[in-house]
C-alpha cells in the first residue's frame, strides 16, 4: 500500500520544534514515529494524542506540568507531523486507534492515564473500547464526540481533495504566502503565542501533513464508536472550554452523559485550543480530579436529581 507522503525533515524543519530535547523517533511496524517523551523514567506513564492537523508541538506546555509526577509520551499521529510512513488505512478511527496500540506495544509502557485533544479523545475511547489501553483514566479537551454539522458534503469534499495529487502542495503554497493560518487559527477561537504560530504554519505549509490531515478527515466515521459510549467502562473527564468555536461545550456533556464513568468540567476562555493557551487551567483540572476521592459518575447524579 502507497504511503501518504513524505514527512517533514527533522534536521531541517525540525530544528526550531518545542521540546526538541525530548524527542526521539521509534520504529513500530511500518511506521516511524516521531515521539516526545518526558518526566521520571519509572513514574506512571501519561499519554497524550493530538487533534486532527496538529502535532506534538500542541501539548509544549501542559506536557512539561505532567512530567512532573508522569512519564509522558506525546506522539504525531500518522501523517501528521514528523511521523513517517503512513498508509490510507492508518488515517482511520481504528486505524489510528491499531497503530497507537501497536506503538505503546514497542516501547512496552501501558499508560496510567491518557490525555485528547479533540479527535485524539475519538482514538483514545475506541481504544478502550477495543481493550488496547486500560487507563485508570481518560481526560478528554474539547473532544470531538460529534458528527461535524454538514458532515455529509464535507467528508465526500476532503475525500476528493485527498484523492487530488495537487490540493495538498496547493494548501501548503497557500499557508506559505498567505493569510491561511491566520485565518485557521481565528476559527478556534484560540490566541496562541509565538512558537505555536510558527509551528502551525510550519505543518500547514508542508505537503504531506495537509495530505495527512485532509486524509484523517475524510476517513473519519464517528458513529460506530458514538453508538457504544455506553460501553465503555473507563472513567472519563470532558473538559470543555465554553468559548470554542468548533466544538461546543454541549458535545462533552452530552457525551459524558452516555459514559457510564463520565464527567464534565469546563473552562470559561481558551477557545478549541484552550490547552495551548492556558495550559495551567488544564492541568489544573486533571490535577485536582487525580487527587479527589471516588467521585459519582456524573450520569448517575443527573439520574437522581432528575
Amino acid at each position: 500500500m502507497t504511503p501518504v507522503g513524505g514527512a517533514l525533515d527533522w534536521d531541517r524543519e525540525g530544528q526550531q520544534w518545542p521540546l526538541r530535547e525530548t524527542s526521539r523517533f521509534v520504529r513500530s511496524g511500518h511506521l516511524v514515529w516521531h515521539v516526545q517523551v518526558l518526566g521520571p523514567e519509572n513514574a506512571p506513564a501519561c499519554l497524550l494524542v493530538h487533534g486532527t492537523g496538529a502535532a506534538s508541538h500542541s501539548f509544549r506546555g501542559l506536557a512539561p506540568l505532567l512530567a512532573k509526577d508522569w512519564r509522558v509520551f506525546v506522539p504525531d499521529l500518522p501523517g501528521h507531523g514528523f511521523t513517517r510512513g503512513t498508509r490510507r488505512r492508518d488515517l482511520t478511527l481504528p486505524g489510528m486507534a491499531n497503530a497507537l496500540s501497536g506503538l505503546l506495544a514497542t516501547i512496552d509502557r501501558a499508560p496510567a492515564i491518557c490525555i485528547g485533544h479533540s479527535a485524539g479523545t475519538a482514538i483514545l475511547l475506541h481504544m478502550c473500547l477495543e481493550g488496547q489501553i486500560t487507563p485508570k483514566k481518560v481526560f478528554g479537551i474539547n473532544s470531538a464526540l460529534e458528527a461535524i454539522p454538514g458532515n455529509s458534503i464535507l467528508s465526500p469534499l476532503a475525500k476528493i481533495l485527498f484523492f487530488n495529487p495537487f490540493t495538498s502542495g496547493a494548501v501548503a503554497l497557500h499557508a506559505r504566502l498567505g493569510g491561511l493560518v491566520t485565518r485557521l487559527l481565528k476559527g478556534t477561537g484560540s490566541t496562541i503565542d509565538r512558537d505555536g504560530i510558527d509551528c502551525y504554519r510550519l505543518l500547514i505549509s508542508h505537503p504531506s501533513h495537509v495530505k495527512g490531515a485532509l486524509g484523517m478527515m475524510a476517513n473519519w466515521d464517528l458513529d460506530p464508536l458514538i453508538a457504544k459510549l455506553s460501553h465503555i467502562q473507563t472513567p472519563v473527564n470532558l473538559i470543555s472550554a465554553a468559548d470554542d468555536p468548533m466544538v461546543p461545550a454541549r458535545v462533552s456533556r452530552s457525551a459524558a452523559r452516555y459514559l457510564p464513568s463520565g464527567q464534565a468540567a469546563s473552562v470559561k476562555h481558551g477557545g478549541h485550543l484552550v490547552h495551548e493557551v492556558d495550559p495551567g487551567v488544564v492541568f489544573q483540572i486533571i490535577r485536582d480530579d487525580l487527587n479527589a476521592p471516588a467521585a459519582e459518575p456524573q450520569n448517575k447524579r443527573l439520574a437522581k436529581k432528575g
